[in-house]
């Protein structure tokens, strides 16, 4: 009897029916982004190419060509080249921009805020209209990083004065919509070099961010200064999105330790393997970071490379880092 049932037309009717529902669930698994290791991960942020800290030479015009040629989709802006432009052929060259898919990342703060109170003064005199020039060309994002000691001033003096000062520029910046990235400096070796210790991990940065009260303000957060100021993951799962304006990869020497990494000798992210940017980099992923990633690797031999050669390097070390996202 058992026998029987097992050849029947009805039987076997549902053993390939439940086969082919078993063998579509699998496929379908197999395909679905997020079983697949390939699947293209869902992150915001983007690449930035900042021409400067590669060692290449290029106006807006060329870092535009360059950024479509080497797969960029942002360029550090340089208001300079805009200050006696008309408002039209800012307008044309903003359009031009987002018609080859090019945005815009942070440009440098404008303002001299380490020195004396005249040199302080007088740049905060000019911001308001080089904020506003920043806002025509659609820049909304301002990073700048800080001392990490002081030969006269004790930390608390300089933080106060730091407290003082960026508030003010935040104020300035918040009203032509731009935001204020804030980079401590990690290295043991550049802390040594002043009598006074000063900000160099991410805590107290966020302390001073939390003490100059403007919601326009944030971190430059960069994996070089995270790695050697021994920073951790969980750290930086304390994050937001809000609480980031701008990021920074770089990778280590190798065989150096790490209170003895120097600040100007770094290398293009995931060439030495040093610094976790794996981690780094599916963090940021993790806490939906949105906003320009670019590097500043202080490498030697890549500024004695021609620029093609250099960027194309540069190109090649980013690819390699967006292959580690996996979330």
């Amino acid at each position: 009897m058992a026998a029987s049932n097992l050849n029947s037309p009805l039987q076997m009717s549902r053993r390939m029916f439940c086969r082919s529902a078993i063998a579509a669930a699998i496929l379908c698994a197999a395909k679905s982004p997020a079983q697949t290791p390939n699947a293209i991960p869902k992150f915001k942020f983007y690449k930035t190419l900042s021409p400067g800290p590669i060692g290449v030479k290029a106006d807006q015009r060329q870092a535009l060509d360059y950024a479509v040629k080497y797969g960029f989709t942002g360029i550090a802006p340089e208001y300079g080249e805009f200050e006696k432009a008309s408002s039209d052929s800012i307008l044309k060259w903003v359009d031009e921009m987002k018609q080859k898919g090019i945005r815009y990342g942070s440009a440098g703060l404008p303002v001299q805020f380490r020195a004396d109170e005249d040199a302080f003064k007088k740049d905060m005199a000019l911001l308001p209209q080089r904020a506003q020039l920043l806002n025509r060309m659609g820049v909304t994002r301002i990073a700048t990083w800080l001392s990490p000691g002081h030969n006269t001033l004790t930390y608390m003096q300089n933080f106060q004065q730091h407290k003082t000062r960026l508030r003010q520029v935040a104020t300035v910046l918040g009203e032509s919509g731009i935001r204020l990235g804030l980079e401590f400096v990690g290295p043991k070796t550049s802390r040594a070099r002043s009598r006074f210790p000063f900000i160099a991990t991410q805590a107290e940065m966020m302390d001073l961010i939390d003490a100059i009260e403007a919601k326009n303000v944030g971190l430059l957060l960069d994996s070089w200064h995270w790695y050697t100021s021994h920073g951790t993951v969980d750290e930086l799962l304390r994050l937001t999105n809000d609480n980031i304006v701008h990021v920074h990869v770089n990778d280590a020497p190798a065989g150096v330790p790490v209170d003895q990494q120097v600040d100007n000798r770094r290398a293009l992210p995931t060439t030495t393997g040093v610094i976790d940017l794996k981690s780094f980099i599916n963090t940021l992923v993790k806490i939906g970071y949105d906003g320009p990633v670019e590097c500043e690797p202080f490498d030697q031999e890549l500024n004695q490379l021609e620029n093609d050669a250099a960027l194309q390097k540069t190109a090649d070390s980013l690819t390699r880092l967006w292959a580690l996202i996996t979330q």
